[in-house]
């Protein structure tokens, strides 16, 4: 039994759901059989009710089809349940070695690219529609890159792990809270029972009132700064754990926070502890929350360029953008600044990036290739930057030439 290469797909009938074609050949009739696989019914069944009939089908069908990605081994089912067990991934290089292991299972054996047609096999064409998009350059050819599938699954887990830390960390300040106003009402509670009994006399409640404004005078600035930062943490709330943000024009990630400070990580790793009261009077740009972020690119080119040459730069630079619109929006402009010393001019490329600048590197990268295919360009079309002519004076002293 062979598997057909193509996939019934509900989008090319409006009544059909996905189906899996089969073909099977029969040898004692010397005659093709083609079985189907409704994948919408087969999502809908259920385990306990599966009849044996027709689990013995699809063992079948599956077991002949060629495909890999029913694992015949049994280390990873649980004893007791009979369920498979699912294995975290914990580092980045687990996340490299998932990736791999679902490419291997997903793409055609041999292939260094997953193609639609292995889609087909685990899902609609709505659904693989939906997912194409979200790797580069998978649109325009229909075909996932092992190494951008990697990058993927890698940046995946990274944002996984990024929303883990986040949610451990705002757990963590809340049980803080939670201990400060839990001492806070029993105290209250206290002075409302002693109330209620009629235990507290006069001279009771002036020397509890004595010793509040003496406690309120000592550490009334201490009430003051947990005020703040509790309401930094909780109403304000401008970043969560991993937010790469700029403060006092500083790049940095937020790598813990807690009630009364938030642990900053450096672009070379030098931890900064800020104090969350003295965070709510600074003005925080968060890179995370951002959305698409433009950049500028600047250079000089000679006075002497003709109107010709600008022009063929402009439709070089667009057609590399429309080229790129994995990296680029196609909106873009280039601006002539000025003309500076009678010998150059000033221009400036403004450009969309389609991701704000929290991947670092992934925005250093497509504006270094930017950059290079901008000196590429120029070189093609003869763009030139002259120095102006500079005057070389010479003199003898005491007869001998300088």
């Amino acid at each position: 039994m062979e598997m057909a290469e193509q996939v019934r797909s509900s989008s090319r009938s409006s009544t059909t759901p996905g189906h899996l074609s089969f073909r099977n050949l029969e040898k004692q009739k010397k005659e093709k059989k083609e079985e189907v696989i409704d994948v919408e019914k087969l999502k809908k069944m259920k385990q306990e009710k599966i009849s044996a009939w027709t689990m013995k089908g699809l063992v079948n069908v599956i077991s002949g089809s060629g495909l890999s990605t029913i694992s015949n081994t049994l280390e990873n089912y649980d004893d007791e349940e009979g369920e498979q067990k699912d294995k975290e991934i914990t580092s980045e290089w687990e996340a490299k070695v998932a990736a791999y292991q679902i490419f291997r299972n997903v793409a055609k054996h041999g292939r260094k690219y997953i193609e639609e047609d292995d889609l087909f096999r685990f899902m609609k064409k709505e659904d693989v529609d939906i997912l194409l998009p979200l790797f580069e350059g998978a649109v325009e050819t229909g075909k996932i890159k092992r190494s951008t599938f990697k990058n993927w699954v890698v940046n995946a887990y990274l944002e996984r792990k990024s929303l883990a830390h986040s949610l451990n960390d705002t757990k963590t300040a809340i049980e803080e809270l939670n201990k400060l106003v839990s001492v806070i009402v029993v105290v209250l509670s206290i002075i409302v029972w002693l109330l209620m009994m009629e235990l507290l006399t006069t001279q009771i409640l002036v020397l509890i009132s004595s010793q509040l404004l003496l406690v309120a005078f000592m550490f009334g600035n201490t009430a003051k700064t947990v005020f703040e930062a509790i309401i930094f943490v909780f109403v304000m709330h401008p970043f969560d754990v991993g937010d790469r943000c700029v403060i006092d024009g500083v790049q940095m990630t937020v790598e813990e926070m807690n009630i009364l400070t938030t642990v900053f990580l450096r672009y070379d790793n030098e931890k900064i502890f800020y104090p969350n009261s003295s965070l709510a009077t600074k003005p925080i740009s968060n890179f995370y929350r951002s959305p698409e972020m433009s950049d500028t690119v600047e250079f000089s080119v000679d006075v002497s360029t003709s109107i010709e040459s600008i022009g063929a730069l402009k439709s070089r630079i667009k057609a590399y953008l429309e080229s790129k619109l994995q990296h680029w929006r196609p909106a873009h402009s280039m601006v002539v600044k000025e003309i500076e010393n009678v010998n150059k001019m000033k221009l400036a490329l403004y450009v969309n990036h389609t991701i704000n600048f929290q991947n670092y590197g992934d925005k250093n990268s497509r504006r270094s290739e930017l950059v290079l295919e901008l000196k590429k360009i120029f070189e093609d079309l003869g763009i030139k930057y002259h120095l102006l002519p500079q005057e070389v004076r010479l003199s003898y002293v005491a007869g001998h030439h300088l």
